[in-house]
């Protein structure tokens, strides 16, 4: 059995990412970081310029909480930092920094050039990382009597629903997760003979 994992959050990446990717002799490095902080963007943006002193432009978009920000570091305007954020926007990034780092080749892209280079980049980069949501789970327990063991795990079986915890004593006791209320079908499916208890909410962190 599974717990099914439904997007109810935004996508966040599950680990920091670099990708490279070379057009026309320039490189462009990209970096994604997963950060909730604006602060802790700032300083991660500081450490990348301070590996790479020598690069000709550190542009940046990040997308925390409500705020969107993007940093064309030197290219034409709205040719690096927008386009990084339009591609971060559209895949419905949370908690997120793109740093694209530039080593210019010495042959010019032109405008179009660069919007293309610069959404590649961090498209290419979002493609190699690993991308979670986060799912809210309630946890139940119930209580039940032995003669009802088979219709409550068919019934939990049939419908992917994980049983985390099982203890047989007097009478059968099940610790599930779900995502929403089953009290009712339980209910019906034992004619009531079932003692049901919610315990707690648990945010659980899913692979997409």
């Amino acid at each position: 059995t599974a717990i099914f994992c439904y997007n109810t959050t935004m996508p966040r990446i599950q680990n920091d990412c670099i990708n490279t990717i070379e057009i026309k002799k320039s490189k462009f490095i990209t970096y994604l970081h997963r950060t909730q902080d604006e602060q802790e963007a700032k300083d991660f943006l500081k450490a990348i310029k301070k590996e790479h002193p020598n690069a000709n432009h550190h542009c940046t978009a990040m997308i925390i909480g409500n705020i969107m920000r993007s940093n064309d570091d030197g290219e034409p305007s709205q040719t690096a930092g927008h386009p990084m954020l339009d591609v971060l926007m559209h895949n419905d990034m949370q908690d997120i920094l793109a740093v694209v780092v530039r080593y210019f080749g010495g042959i010019k892209l032109g405008t179009g050039g660069l919007v293309r280079a610069y959404s590649s980049s961090v498209s290419e980069a979002l493609k190699a990382a690993t991308l979670t949501t986060v799912t809210t789970l309630q946890e139940y327990q119930i209580h039940f009597s032995y003669d009802l063991i088979g219709k409550v795990d068919h019934y939990f079986r049939t419908q992917n629903i994980e049983v985390i915890e099982q203890q047989y004593e007097e009478d059968v006791v099940y610790h599930f997760l779900i995502q929403e209320d089953i009290s009712k079908d339980l209910m019906e499916l034992t004619n009531g003979k079932i003692q049901i208890q919610y315990i707690q909410d648990i945010e659980t962190e899913c692979v997409i």
